[in-house]
């Protein structure tokens, strides 16, 4: 019978305490969506299983000497998984509708507005002394972010300044870029008319091979001499991009824009879901974070769409605004909204190509914007 009683005590269920209850309902709830809703699956079939490891009593995965913090201190603290991400990324991605259309740079700059507005916000917060959302400067930075809608600049970040709220953090980054279809149309709609959500943009022009193959060159340098904090993020993004670009390294290109990425995304998972521990994760501060990356993805949105119409105070050539919210990082999805919305409008009016634009300048915006707040605040 001692035997028994120590078995059974040596079980999982035995040892199960709410909290962790609670996240394994949680981490279910994430693998739910991603499976039957479609909500990002790429990231959170990982990250929620992970999750489940992480809060199965007794298994010790997310422990000093397990398996998923072997994975954590590789990945995480050093940068490798999300740069290297950034690098298949860029290596999936065509510069072209953005060398065509310059102009919309200005969007994918502006998008990133939610950034710097959620950054104050958060320390305002902070400053009123509610228990529980006191927030530092490195947290404050590290949850502004997340209105870059790019979750692994966000992991970037976050792991340098405040990697105690890697967890929160990540899956709310995540889950906002999978909502993208559900939270932009609304404030899209509600900021233009339907003359404007109906405006046909002129067709972009050719952009040439040698342009495409200069810009990352350009970009790296520019970036990394005026602004060496975000030089790993835009380095590798722009390095990506020159494998695909170049022609003559077609085997390097495949491999980081699918095997490499594929690899390193299974890992970020697991890292990220070993985060999510019940005692970290349940705790007053995880909903402000929520919140607040509500209210930063939401700003940089509308921020898009109201620069695109100020833009066109002063051009003749009119931008839809509508392209204007595809100036977040979450590549190509924000465009695809932009358009999806755009042909509600007008049902000839297809917008996806122009979209792009924006959507690149905004992978750009935000690691630049990661920068300036490592900088700053690093």
């Amino acid at each position: 019978m001692e035997k028994l009683l120590n078995l059974w005590q040596s079980t999982g269920i035995y040892q199960l305490q709410g909290g962790q209850a609670i996240m394994l309902l949680v981490c279910l709830g994430l693998i739910y969506l991603a499976i039957r809703k479609g909500f990002e699956p790429l990231l959170l079939i990982p990250i929620g299983f992970g999750g489940l490891l992480a809060n199965i009593p007794g298994a010790g995965m997310a422990e000093a000497g397990g398996l998923l913090d072997l994975l954590y201190q590789i990945g995480l603290p050093t940068s490798v998984f999300p740069l290297l991400i950034f690098m298949g990324v860029g290596a999936m991605t065509d510069f072209g509708p953005m060398l065509a259309n310059p102009k919309t740079l200005m969007l994918g700059a502006a998008a990133q507005f939610g950034i710097f507005g959620t950054l104050l916000g958060a320390l305002a917060i902070g400053a009123l002394g509610i228990p529980g959302l006191e927030f530092t400067m490195r947290e404050a930075a590290s949850i502004a972010i997340i209105g870059g809608a790019d979750g692994p600049t966000s992991i970037f970040v976050t792991s340098r300044l405040a990697p105690e709220l890697l967890g929160p953090i990540a899956v709310a980054a995540y889950s906002y870029m999978a909502l993208v279809p559900l939270i932009q149309p609304p404030i899209m709609r509600a900021l233009t008319s339907k003359e404007e959500r109906a405006i046909v943009m002129t067709q972009l022009r050719h952009v040439s091979q040698t342009e495409k193959v200069v810009f990352p060159i350009v970009l790296s340098l520019l970036i990394g001499l005026l602004l060496p904090d975000a030089a790993p993020l835009v380095g590798m993004f722009a390095f990506g991009n020159l494998m695909r670009e170049c022609g003559v390294v077609e085997r390097l290109a495949d491999t980081s824009r699918n095997a490499l990425i594929n690899i390193v995304t299974i890992a970020l998972g697991l890292t990220v879901g070993a985060k999510l521990s019940a005692d970290s994760f349940l705790q007053i501060k995880t909903l402000g974070i929520l919140v607040l990356g509500m209210i930063a993805f939401s700003a940089g949105t509308a921020a898009g769409v109201i620069m695109a119409k100020v833009m066109n105070l002063f051009s003749s050539n009119k931008i839809n605004p509508l392209i204007g919210s595809a100036g977040i990082s979450a590549v190509p999805m924000a465009a695809r909204v932009s358009n999806r919305v755009g042909l509600e409008a007008n049902p000839q009016n297809f917008l996806l190509m122009h979209a792009m634009g924006p959507n690149v300048a905004g992978v750009i915006g935000s690691a630049v914007a990661a920068g300036v707040l490592l900088s700053f605040v690093g």
